[in-house]
């Protein structure tokens, strides 16, 4: 890409010679602090990830054949961000292969959500999935107990149906040992959640579903290979792409907005946690616009760059792009050959990340503010127990949002954080009030689930640059449903976080507002979305 921001980027990192220091795990390419550094260190493990994995690949296939062998229908896997973004991605990309089971992500605290999978899965032919690095992850723990019970009414050993992914030494091991899971994979603990989807994070699930390990493994391989090329920096994949968007951010570009073929549409979600929880933070970060609906140039700010990745030709997505590119935005394209240069491109934005951090000057291996809302929630759900309701909390309106809006100043963006059951008419009327909004302010717009979206772009709402208008959108459940051991059910949980997280975002001085939306989210959505139109004019 011929821009003087990038060329800048590439010229510095040749000073820097960033490429080798990498892979040299030299760690002052990001912090001169010691202490820093030594934690970036024990956080590399990314590297060498690929070639290590293969060594392992016949234990996962023997793994797979036995769960066929014991007619298993159902994978269930319960964890958050890193620990179920990579894996979520191979489910929507690859669909199980004929005689394998089905593969379901549960990353939420939703009661209709879980409901539902509880629902629809035959529990004595299910197998879950417990994944969370540090085994301590709070949903993780609480959707483990609630399936725990429902098995222990259905079958005679309950444990046989759990398999732990985790670091070696966590809780969840300990867990695992104790309550009798079949099985607990150990991960390389020097590898981070975000930067572990060519990991037994990734890789175990795929295994299950009948995803073709070896050669999704050889394609990350032969991009590590090209990723270790110093010369010319520029034909360096990983080092170029890197140098790109960080590069375009610092010169106000800092809006990478995804524009994907439709079968790699998962892609964007780990896409967006790489990106944002890496960099967001010492008010810097870039800020990853995935599923908003394309519209025409107009309707674009001079904060955006777009990143069009092509599954082969695809005249669709060249035709969505095409008419941006004329107006002036940037473009990054890339094409996939075949889905199984997902490994590759896994790879390519990992060290992309790590580049671009280098760019920004951040550390891309830490989250120094996602334990804030965790902390909240904690404390909201300790005067609940107290009192038996959650602390009052000031809710907003749709005129409170519209001032905010009508201030808002270039390069600020707005966040829609749904804690709601995520049906397809939710998704919808998210989705046309994203269009409602950009086409009024030209603002960029991102659109998460809570409490996943914590687990994802939670760490640049709060450590980033101050430039989200952010909407907690929440709705009241029709029913509780309760969470064994604790005296609190999963949507009092599920509000806690969303007030844990509104309350952290006001005391960072964040532009957040609590838009309460009764028992029809739907169309309080729509009636949202029209008064907001009526109010900008």
């Amino acid at each position: 890409m011929a821009h003087p921001a990038v060329a800048a980027a590439l010229a510095r990192l040749g000073d820097l010679d960033a490429g080798p220091r990498l892979w040299a795990r030299d760690a002052s390419l990001w912090s001169a602090d010691a202490t820093v550094q030594a934690s970036i260190r024990r956080r590399l493990g990314w590297l060498p990830a690929p070639a290590a994995m293969r060594e392992r690949l016949g234990e996962l296939a023997a793994f797979a054949a036995s769960v066929r062998r014991d007619g298993v229908t159902d994978v269930v896997l319960l964890g958050m961000g890193g620990s179920s973004l990579a894996a979520e991605v191979l489910a929507a990309t690859f669909e199980a292969a004929p005689g394998r089971p089905r593969l379901t992500v549960l990353d939420t605290t939703d009661p209709g959500a879980i409901h539902a999978a509880l629902e629809r899965l035959a529990l004595p032919r299910t197998l879950v999935l417990v994944a969370s690095k540090s085994g301590t992850t709070a949903e993780m723990l609480a959707l483990y107990r609630l399936f725990r019970a429902e098995l222990a009414g259905r079958v005679a050993h309950p444990g046989a149906h759990f398999v732990a992914i985790t670091d070696p030494g966590t809780p969840l091991e300990r867990l695992a040992r104790d309550d009798g899971f079949r099985h607990a994979f150990l991960n390389d603990p020097e590898i981070g959640g975000r930067f572990s989807a060519l990991s037994l994070f990734g890789l175990v699930p795929g295994a299950l579903i009948g995803v073709d390990l070896p050669a999704l493994l050889d394609d990350a391989v032969s991009m590590a290979t090209r990723c270790r090329g110093v010369a010319p920096l520029r034909e360096n994949p990983g080092v170029r792409l890197g140098a790109i968007l960080g590069g375009l951010a610092e010169a106000g570009r800092d809006k990478v907005t995804l524009v994907l073929s439709e079968p790699l549409r998962a892609f964007g979600a780990w896409l967006e946690q790489l990106l944002t929880e890496s960099t967001g933070k010492q008010g810097k970060g870039l800020v990853v616009i995935h599923e908003e609906p394309p519209g025409p140039p107009a309707v674009y700010g001079d904060d955006r760059v777009f990143v069009a990745i092509a599954l082969g030709e695809d005249p669709g997505l060249e035709a969505a792009v095409a008419p941006l590119e004329a107006a002036g935005q940037p473009i990054v394209r890339l094409t996939l050959g075949s889905r199984l240069d997902l490994g590759g491109e896994f790879f390519r934005w990992e060290m992309a990340t790590a580049i671009a951090g280098a760019v920004l000057g951040v550390n891309p291996f830490d989250e120094p503010n996602v334990a804030q809302a965790k902390t909240a929630t904690g404390a909201a759900l300790d005067a609940f127990l107290d009192a038996g309701r959650l602390p009052e909390v000031a809710a907003d309106g749709a005129a409170d949002v519209a001032r905010a809006l009508a201030t808002a100043k270039p390069g600020d963006y707005v966040a829609l954080l749904a804690y709601l059951t995520p049906t397809p008419a939710a998704a919808a009327a998210l989705q046309r009030l994203r269009v409602r909004v950009r086409d009024g302010t030209r603002l960029a717009t991102t659109a998460g689930w809570g409490p996943r979206y914590l687990h994802s772009t939670g760490q640049l709402h709060k450590g980033g640059p101050n430039t989200p208008i952010l909407l907690v959108l929440t709705a009241r459940d029709r029913h509780e449903l309760a969470i064994p051991g604790e005296g609190y059910g999963f949507s009092t949980l599920k509000l806690a976080q969303a007030l844990g997280d509104l309350t952290t975002l006001r005391a960072a001085g964040r532009r957040a507002f609590w838009l309460p939306l009764g028992e029809a989210p739907e169309t309080a959505l729509e009636a949202l979305a029209a008064d907001l139109a009526r109010r900008l004019g």
